[in-house]
């Protein structure tokens, strides 16, 4: 439920809101996300987060982190630390729970609303604490994929639980196909 003059800010886990919609089969256009929210409420603020390779020249999510930092996005990046796991392949950890949680508990006092775009249980005490400073918590997940991209715990905690799927038509677009020279797969906390 959202009401038109109710001050809203998005927060965007972005490997694991990535994930999810992969595992729906459709890729998030972030600009009619945007155009979305801001028809739903005052929109003040919409945050990304993601971790980035520092030294590489060209990440693949380099350009999605350009165009949304000229779009109104809020970027909050930092450098991701890379390993190669057990089967050969280069992965990427980079965790972003404690940059969304500090900014989510700055920007509350100044909000009706938050939507939390993660299905990472983590985040419980946090939409917890948001609940007690009077702040509505919307999550935006998926229960449809095996499975589920969003603990439990989460989903009962918010406010309102938002299917990702529910979503595709309004914000989703085909996937593209990766190309070759993108081998890199980011790791992410799903639950």
């Amino acid at each position: 439920m959202f009401y038109r003059d109710e001050r809203l800010a998005l927060f965007i886990d972005g490997s694991n809101l990535y994930a999810a919609a992969k595992a729906l089969g459709f890729d998030i256009d972030y600009k009619l996300l945007r155009q979305e929210f801001m028809r739903r409420g005052k929109l003040l603020r919409a945050f990304y987060y993601t971790a980035l390779l520092e030294n590489d020249d060209y990440s693949p999510i380099r350009p999605l982190v350009d165009w949304l930092h000229y779009n109104g996005f809020t970027m909050v990046t930092k450098p991701a630390k890379e390993y190669t796991d057990s089967q050969g392949r280069r992965k990427v950890k980079g965790n972003m729970d404690i940059e969304l949680t500090v900014d989510a508990m700055e920007l509350a006092p100044h909000v009706d609303h938050i939507v939390l775009f993660s299905g990472d249980g983590d985040f419980r005490p946090l939409v917890e604490s948001l609940q007690r400073n009077g702040v509505r918590v919307s999550v935006v997940s998926t229960i449809r994929s095996q499975p589920p991209m969003i603990a439990d715990e989460l989903r009962r905690q918010a406010d309102n639980f938002i299917e990702l799927y529910e979503l595709k038509d309004v914000i989703g677009r085909p996937p593209r196909e990766p190309r070759e020279d993108e081998p890199m797969q980011f790791e992410t906390n799903e639950q």
